[in-house]
């Protein structure tokens, strides 16, 4: 397709698992959806290109294609949608959030890319199945939970707020009271290969070993008959802080904050985090997922890989988070399945250990 700077990135979306697959793109007065077609996409693309041309023959002279001509061209499919339609209602909320979460991730990518002359293509990373999990040193004795002291926070006040030191530890606690750094990245961020709502975007990634854990529970969730679609995975501090200002903006700072964590406090900062969602809930992250057959199976059974339900129902006091169904962090299989057995939350985790 030829390059037009008028356009937009677009992103894919799958929709409702019926393995169709939509491009989007944004100009100024249109949302373009791009129905990407296999079967007979060559014939499609020549056919058009015959049209094109018989189209210019019969002008008095050369023919410059529309945005839209250039993508049905290459394409083969194509709607298009003005912005102002009630049409485009429905899509709003897949569009906006991509929008919304790749407009800093850009920018990042854009302040920190080298000259051509000293870029390197790197291929995409994914995890290793045989990768060993950390041995969380935990243990019982006389009744108490004994934890190895590198698996609790440690903390140094930074501008008036208490700074995780140790941010790779996989049992970190973030949240209201405790800040990740604003520099801190994982180094060791893959793709994992699950379902995803949303194709080539940060969000996708998590840590290596969190990766290899989400793999093994949707691969073990299929063979139940529950299908699992990934949503949300790491957020740099740069995407949090656009996120939370947003929500401030729209619902106010008390609201914005029950919803969406302020930056430095956002567990998807860790790459420990992911949002999981369900072609029964239309890929949304809504509270009726719980409800649904996925949600039940991953509240029963993510402890098993290592996952915890981060924000469940009635903690929200302890939290500072409304219920999100969603939201499952990795902890390693010992401390979750700890966690799961107590009907703990992380906070109440670390307040019933004691350090080795």
């Amino acid at each position: 397709m030829m390059k037009n700077d008028a356009l937009t990135k677009g992103f894919r979306y799958n929709e409702m698992g019926r393995n169709n697959f939509y491009k989007f793109v944004l100009n100024k007065e249109r949302l373009i959806f791009i129905k990407e077609v296999d079967v007979l996409r060559s014939m499609v693309f020549a056919l058009s290109v015959t049209i094109v041309l018989f189209l210019s023959s019969c002008s008095n002279g050369p023919t410059t294609l529309t945005d839209e001509q250039i993508l049905f061209v290459s394409h083969g499919s194509l709607r298009t949608i003005p912005i102002d339609e009630k049409a485009l209602e429905p899509w709003e909320d897949y569009f906006a959030m991509m929008k919304e979460e790749t407009a800093d991730i850009d920018r990042e990518e854009n302040e920190s890319e080298p000259p051509p002359s000293e870029q390197k293509e790197e291929p995409v990373q994914q995890p290793d199945n045989d990768f060993e999990p950390t041995e969380v040193d935990l243990t019982f004795a006389n009744g108490t939970y004994f934890l190895g002291s590198e698996f609790f926070n440690q903390i140094e006040t930074i501008d008036g707020k208490e700074t995780i030191q140790n941010p790779t530890n996989i049992l970190v606690l973030a949240n209201k009271r405790f800040y990740l750094p604003s520099t801190y990245r994982p180094s060791d961020l893959v793709l994992p290969n699950v379902p995803f709502v949303f194709q080539n975007v940060e969000q996708n990634y998590l840590r290596k070993e969190a990766a290899v854990a989400l793999e093994r529970m949707f691969t073990d969730a299929k063979k139940e008959g529950i299908t699992l679609i990934a949503r949300s995975g790491f957020r740099s501090y740069q995407t949090q802080s656009y996120l939370f200002n947003r929500e401030v903006e729209a619902v106010g700072y008390e609201k914005a904050s029950m919803a969406v964590a302020q930056p430095g406090t956002s567990e998807h900062q860790t790459g420990l985090t992911m949002d999981i969602t369900a072609y029964s809930v239309n890929q949304q992250l809504v509270e009726s997922f719980g409800q649904t057959a996925e949600g039940k199976w991953l509240e029963n059974n993510a402890h098993k890989y290592g996952f915890i339900l981060r924000y469940p129902k009635g903690k929200e006091s302890i939290t500072g988070y409304q219920y999100e169904p969603w939201h499952f962090r990795y902890i390693g299989v010992e401390a979750a399945t700890v966690i799961f057995e107590n009907g703990w939350t992380l906070e109440e985790f670390f307040d019933h250990v004691q350090s080795k």
